[in-house]
This record gives structure tokens, sequence and C-alpha cells, in this order.
């Protein structure tokens, strides 16, 4: 219930006086929420995103939809660099502006930092593809993990998080909604440009579509990014930020949103055609039950996963109408057949080879930009002795640029920042911070699942675990102390 005008006039005045004697206001506001039992719901949250950390979650969407404006796939290569660099821009922005402040380190930084000392020594491997391109990849590792050390600093509250996730949800939703968009009417929503560069060849032309309900070619939508059936990146997201917020408390419309763009993410997936994303979302929604069910959230357990399960039903009908039969007779597959044989005919393979021959033949490493955008933006074909290679999982990626030390460092790394989830969800004090926590644990188990199917921690969705990291720990962290 909440207090009478006159009391709520005499918290205010008290507010007043707290916020002049002690500083912050947001934290001393909440603390009094806190004490008093205020109702602080989302409804009360202004819709403009401010701050660093909440324009950074806007610009990871923002920044690869600039390649649909006209003409500008001849500047793909600055605004791919871009989508990255303005991490580097966070860290600079936290080094200088906030002077490197951090209250708790995070468990993970030693390891990191032990990963980018390892590999500065690679630079000067002698099969490293050249020192440009070397330097080039160094950075990208660092502007990957690097939100980890600025984000606690402009994240430090949970009401900071929950704004985070809620930008999150709107940024994949409407990325996802543009995919399913790309297949209704392709004509209008499917970028020229882009399109013809997934049709230049026949074999481009048989990897990137699939046949439609009547006869038609259907490129696999990218949704605001330019390469085929990317969408499902944004429509993991969606789909389990969606549901998680369409059980919150606040306007009936806003709930209806959530779930709008849970659909559209989900629908996304199965329309891009990638079985490997449908697991994961799936993945981490069973992972959110079981927080739920370890913190006996029983009748949010109920609903959460009542409407999971009717949104991948609705999804996959709704998605086999648009697209055609050949949507179900793919995810109908890992049903049919033995999901261990699914995975080693597609990525386990790779895998077994980087374990078998990767670390026989190059156990201190490849040499840098040996693989991936680095070396086909920065690297040296001319250089004989330092030879394309192919990685399509993170083990082998790692194996490739720095062997089994890299591959320990990194996976150290990830291991910490598993347990130190774990911690939070296990030991926060508020049942409201336990909650949210979970919610980042689910999303960040879901990219650590990835790692067995492609590169996610050469990529965007590598940033944003660690970005999502950052702002637990800084949203978390000093609660879990006291």
């Amino acid at each position: 219930m909440q207090p009478d005008p006159s009391t709520l006039e005499r918290i205010e005045a008290w507010r007043d006086v707290e916020v002049r004697d002690n500083g912050d206001p947001a934290e001393i506001r909440e603390m009094f929420d806190d004490a008093i039992g205020i109702d602080d719901s989302l409804d009360r949250e202004r819709l403009i995103p401010s701050g660093l950390a909440e324009w950074f979650v806007v610009a990871q969407t923002l920044i690869p939809a600039l390649l649909y404006v006209p003409g500008a796939q001849s500047f793909r290569l600055p605004i791919r660099i871009a989508s990255y660099s303005i991490a580097l821009v966070g860290f600079a922005a936290w080094w200088f502006k906030r002077g490197a402040r951090r209250n708790i380190p995070h468990p993970s930084r030693r390891w990191l930092l032990l990963a980018v000392l390892y590999l500065t020594l690679m630079m000067f491997h002698p099969l490293t593809n050249g020192l440009l391109a070397g330097v080039a990849q160094v950075m990208l590792y660092v502007a990957i993990f690097c939100a980890v050390f600025w984000a606690p600093a402009y994240v430090e509250r949970p009401r900071q998080l929950v704004r985070i996730l809620a930008i999150m949800l709107v940024c994949n939703g409407i990325n996802s909604l543009v995919g399913v968009l790309q297949v209704y009417d392709p004509d209008r929503w499917m970028p020229r440009e882009l399109s013809f560069v997934y049709t230049t060849s026949r074999v481009a032309m048989e990897i990137a579509t699939y046949i439609g309900p009547e006869g038609q070619r259907i490129v696999r939508p990218p949704g605001l990014f330019d390469t085929p059936g990317a969408v499902c990146g944004a429509g993991t997201v969606a789909a389990l930020l969606g549901l998680v917020f369409a059980l919150e408390r606040f306007a009936w419309w806003k709930r209806l949103g959530a779930l709008a763009f849970a659909l559209a993410g989900i629908s996304a997936i199965y329309l891009s055609h990638v079985r490997a994303s449908l697991v994961v979302t799936v993945g981490m929604m069973a992972v959110y039950a079981v927080t739920l069910i370890m913190q006996g959230e029983r009748k949010r357990l109920t609903a959460f996963v009542g409407l999971a399960a009717a949104l991948v039903v609705v999804g996959l009908m709704g998605s086999v109408a648009l697209g055609g039969s050949s949507i179900q007779e793919r995810f109908s597959t890992l049903l049919e057949d033995d999901p261990g044989s699914i995975y080693y005919s597609s990525r386990g393979q790779q895998l077994a080879a980087g374990f078998d021959e990767l670390v026989d033949k190059y156990p201190f490493g490849a040499g840098l930009a040996r693989w991936g955008m680095m070396r086909g933006y920065f690297g040296d074909p001319s250089n004989l002795d330092s030879t394309a290679l192919w990685a399509e999982v993170q083990p082998n990626a790692w194996m490739l640029d720095g062997g089994i030390f890299l591959l320990g460092l990194y996976s150290a790394a990830l291991l910490a920042a598993a347990l130190f989830e774990w911690r939070l969800i296990s030991s926060l004090f508020k049942r409201e911070d336990r909650m949210w926590a979970a919610v980042v644990t689910a999303v960040n188990i879901g990219t650590l699942a990835l790692v067995f199917t492609f590169v996610p921690f050469a990529t965007q969705v590598g940033l944003q675990y660690w970005f999502l990291e950052g702002a637990l720990h800084g949203a978390m962290a000093q609660r879990l102390r006291k």
C-alpha cells in the first residue's frame, strides 16, 4: 500500500536532505523506496535512453543498420569497425573521465588481462600475417571484452540494469520484426544492395536462400544486419527478454508489446533456418525456468513456461504460413534425428578436428590474423608463409590465435564470470535483484552455448556478453558485499 500524501511530502523532504548531504540522488531515492515500500514499477521510467551505457546498447543495433542507407556498402569497413570502436570509446571515457574508477574488480579481469598480454606477444609470432593485421586482431579482442571494465562505472544500480535490458528488448525486437517483414514483403523491406550481394553466385544463392510456399526463393532474413540469417542473434535475445518483461507489473500495452517482440524474435529464428539458435533460445528459457524453481517462484514459473511453450508453437505455425513447409522440415530434424549426430555432422567435426590437429600443429598458436575479418580487412595475401586458415567454432579460433594458453585463459575468464553469476543468483538478498541477475545469466549462457557452433567472441555477440557481465557486476556486486 502506498503512503498517504502528507507522508509522501515528508519523505520527499527527507530525500532532499539526504541528497544534499550524501551525494548520489538516484541511490538515495532507491534507498528510501526500499525502506518504505514505495512501488517502483517500470511505468515510472523514462522512455528515452540516457547515459553512456544505454546509448551504447542502442548503437549496437543502430550502427549496423546504417548499411541500409543507399550506397552505404562502399563504407562497410568503417561502419563495421564503428560497432566495436564505440566500446573502446566507452573504455576511454571511463579511463580519462571517471579516472578508471571501480569499487570491486570483476573476477574475470585478471584472466582477460593475461589473455591480451599473451596476444600482444603473439604479434611477434613468425607466422602472424603482418604487424597491422596483428594489431587489429589484438584490438578486436580488447574491444569485445573491454566493456566488463568500464560498464560497472556507468551501471551502478539494479534499476539501471533493468532499463538496459528493456532497451535491449526494444532494439532486438525491432530488429527481429524487420527480419519477419523481410520475408513477408521483401520488395519493401529487403534492401536491394544486400539481396544482390547474396545472389552474386549460384553457391551463395543456395546458402543464403530457401524455397517459399509458392516456389519463390526467400533470402534468409538479415534483419538490421547485412549477413543472411543474422537476425537470429537478435531473435534469441528478443524471445527471452520479451517473455520476461511480459510478466512484469506495468501497463498492459507495454506487456503486450513485450510479448509481440518475443513472438517476432522466435519467428525470425524460424525464418532464418538456423536450428542452433532455436536450441540456444529454448536452452536460455530452460535456464531461466530453473532459476525460478530455485527461488520458489511457482506462480511466475507456471506463467513463464506456459507462455514459452505457446510462443514456440505459435511462432512455428506463423513462420510456416509465411515461409513455407521447408521451415517445418528443417526444424523437425531436431526431434527426428539424434542431437549428437546432428551437431557432429555440422560443427562437431570441425571442433574435433581442432583438438586433434590444431593442438599438435599449433600448440602455441598459428600467428595472428590467420582467419576471420581482421585477415580479410587488414591481412597481407602476398605473405605466403602466413596462409589463410579457417575457424567456424570458437575453441578453434582461440587455438589459432594463441594455442592452448589463450584457450585456457579465455576459458578461465568465462568460468569466473559464470561462477560470479551463480553467486549473485544464490546470495543476493532482494528477490528482485536475484530475478534480474537470473535474466542476465540466462542470456549469457546462451552466448556460451554458441561457442560450439560459431565464433561469438569475435563478433558483437561476445561484445554484448561482456557488456552485460559488466553491467550486472556494477549493479549487483556492491549489494552482494552488503
